[in-house]
């Protein structure tokens, strides 16, 4: 075994005793009477002894109080799991409204949050903005007022293909307060992918802008949005917001078209916001559609307040004076959840419109000590890549106002984990490494302030989340540290209803491998010290002559060597095994491609895995495809690997990387 691997199986965070006692997490246990967190963890999930209720019941409901979050109409039952787990309903007989939650309390008269700033904003070109509550409410009630004009009602759907500008915040949350249901889309998709999503969701308004602004360059989004208009149908109305200075005279313009100074800014600023049941629908998010046909993901407004507002508290410890700042778009689940999880608390947060590393490659470093920002969260795949610049880019930056970390989306390599704990978080800060997806709109596994950490470790289940690891036939194997299938075994309040396209896709996607056990697709492992770790996609598998493995064992086998930074794992055909490895690497500074490196990387992949899984082909390149969010796509190399068709390419933010990928072969 590597000094790596070896060096990822022992401890590399503590807690310090004050930051976990002054913990949101460490006062719940203290009024429950409860001593660690494993016990924590069992009460909410375990019938108890001389309890009535189950675990399930107790801390769903304990937490809507404990959080101080607002029902209008009390429920009469927790939860309803007459029909299954697959279709349980949450806070029965309950009606709220998550714009009432995130806003409309925050900007009472009365309210010490009235002038807190709610939202910062900052340009790629450095212009910053900071909205206060109290003018979040009032923008959040014209856009309400704006969709009611265009007959928006309870139900209809609302697409929100929009830069990264303030505007998204109020737009979101004027869509919940009509009982709408706001259809984000990540604005760096293209034509193709744009429409899926407008056709598949029936959207009749859509809001757009001109453009943005990335890597110093205008980027077009109109256009995009036009032609995906005419491709899917539906849209009625377009309300473009104005970030470049455009003008009619230099845009494409059609009579369905409006600006936001016209149809928003000229809105009464008071609205009452309709009070909905628990079970009402608040979004519809799109899996990314890297296979298939996109899944639409229907969330209520009971699952998209609870969830991220629990997750917030109790992992990231919200505290008042917090700044938080997670590299997401709004159309990714992270946006969304970012926003309600903290504006639930009357929290402040960040964003940002731009590149990572624009001007230059300490831009995200620039902003945390320019904004005082405490949470900071990030792709494992844009720390390596920022790893890359050298540590000389975070001289000069103090970075201490962090109090936690944040990752999520892919697993970790120990090095590039360590880097980011010991370089960016100065040894102290905690990397709240979690993982959920938006199906369930917040996490099945993440750590809290108590959880000492290894390398890639999502510590452990989330409270009120009854995970456990599986094998084939759906038995436990998560105590005898052996890896298998993840798995839920109970519904809980985030969970999607069903998919947009009906109930029998949502069926088959989530849980139709196990008997009344939400399947979530990872593999997943316990280790002997109780530290939870995932290793990819069980769909991902490469099976080479009967034997198999995750791409990411062998990725993580190789980013092990010094040389290199990053990696990606394909299986290609083979008329010997079937299937055989191929392997792509980005090599760190100062290290070369070479036949003699090649034969290293082949080596270590073997001693680490097994022969079977050497490598037929290391090929060297630059960049990888990524998403604007950072997150490689591997079916595009996979694609190109094999001469298939590519499909759409409009997630990609550097689509110069795909000729690179075909040139290496």
């Amino acid at each position: 075994m590597s000094d790596s691997a070896n060096s990822a199986s022992e401890v590399a965070y503590t807690p310090a005793d004050r930051f976990v006692e002054e913990s949101n997490v460490a006062a719940f246990m203290a009024e429950h009477d409860i001593e660690d967190f494993e016990e924590l963890h069992e009460r909410t999930v375990r019938e108890v002894d001389g309890e009535p209720a189950s675990g399930l019941d107790w801390f769903w409901d304990e937490i809507i109080e404990y959080m101080d979050l607002d029902f209008f109409e009390a429920y009469d039952q927790i939860r309803d799991a007459s029909d299954g787990p697959q279709f349980t309903d949450w806070y029965v007989g309950g009606e709220l409204n998550v714009a009432h939650n995130t806003v409309d309390r925050h900007a009472a008269p009365d309210s010490e949050t009235r002038n807190k700033i709610a939202t910062i904003w900052e340009g790629e070109d450095g212009e910053v903005r900071e909205i206060t509550y109290h003018e979040l409410h009032r923008q959040t009630n014209r856009v309400a007022n704006a969709l009611e004009v265009r007959g928006i009602e309870t139900g209809d759907t609302v697409g929100l293909y929009m830069p990264m500008v303030p505007e998204i915040v109020p737009i979101l949350y004027g869509c919940f307060k009509v009982g709408a249901v706001a259809v984000p889309i990540f604005s760096g998709f293209g034509v193709d992918a744009t429409a899926t999503r407008i056709e598949d969701a029936e959207c009749t308004v859509l809001f757009t802008g001109d453009g943005f602004y990335r890597r110093g360059s205008e980027v077009a989004l109109k256009e995009s949005a036009d032609e995906a208009i005419e491709e899917a149908g539906h849209v009625e109305h377009t309300i473009v917001y104005d970030r470049l200075d455009s003008t009619t005279e230099n845009l494409p313009w059609h009579d369905r078209d409006e600006w936001w100074t016209d149809a928003v800014a000229t809105q009464d600023d008071e609205y009452e916001t309709k009070s909905l049941p628990s079970d009402q629908e608040s979004m519809l998010l799109y899996s990314s559609g890297t296979t298939g046909k996109p899944k639409g993901i229907v969330h209520t407004h009971a699952g998209a307040l609870v969830q991220p507002a629990k997750e917030i508290f109790f992992s990231f410890d919200h505290k008042p004076s917090d700044r938080f700042f997670w590299v997401s778009d709004i159309g990714w689940m992270m946006g969304p959840w970012t926003l309600i999880g903290n504006h639930a608390h009357g929290g402040t947060v960040f964003l940002y419109e731009g590149a990572p590393d624009h001007p230059d490659p300490d831009r995200f470093w620039e902003m945390i000590d320019d904004h005082g920002i405490t949470t900071f969260g990030i792709s494992p795949t844009a720390i390596r890549a920022l790893q890359k610049h050298g540590d000389e880019w975070l001289e000069g930056h103090d970075l201490s106002t962090l109090r936690l970390l944040g990752s999520t989306g892919e697993p970790w390599d120990p090095d590039s984990w360590r880097w980011f704990l010991e370089n960016v978080g100065n040894g102290e800060v905690p990397i709240m490494n979690i993982s959920g997806g938006t199906e369930i709109f917040g996490c099945f596994l993440q750590p809290t302030p108590l959880h000492a950490l290894k390398p890639g470790t999502l510590g452990g289940p989330a409270l009120g989340m009854d995970v456990d690891i599986v094998d084939a036939q759906g038995d436990s194997i998560a105590d005898d540290h052996e890896k298998g299938y993840l798995v839920c075994k109970s519904s809980a309040p985030s969970m999607t209803k069903s998919l947009w396209s009906g109930d029998e896709r949502y069926l088959d996607e989530y849980w139709s491998r196990f008997d009344d056990m939400w399947d979530h697709g990872d593999w997943a492992q316990k280790d002997e010290d109780g530290f939870w770790f995932l290793h990819g996609r069980a769909d991902d598998v490469l099976n080479v002559a009967g034997r198999k493995v995750g791409p990411a064992e062998v990725e993580g086998a190789l980013i092990d060597h010094e040389a290199v930074n990053a990696a990606v794992a394909i299986g290609a055909p083979d008329d010997t095994t079937g299937t055989a490895v191929v392997t792509y690497v980005i090599l760190n500074e100062g290290y070369e491609e070479s036949v003699d490196l090649r034969d290293q990387l082949r080596a270590r992949v073997g001693e680490e895995l097994g022969k079977p899984f050497r490598p037929r082909e290391v090929l060297f390149v630059d960049e990888f495809p990524k998403t604007q969010s950072g997150k490689i796509v591997r079916r595009i190399i996979q694609s190109v690997y094999t001469g298939e068709e590519v499909g759409d390419l409009s997630s990609i933010e550097n689509p110069g990387a795909i000729d690179e990928i075909e040139a290496a072969r």
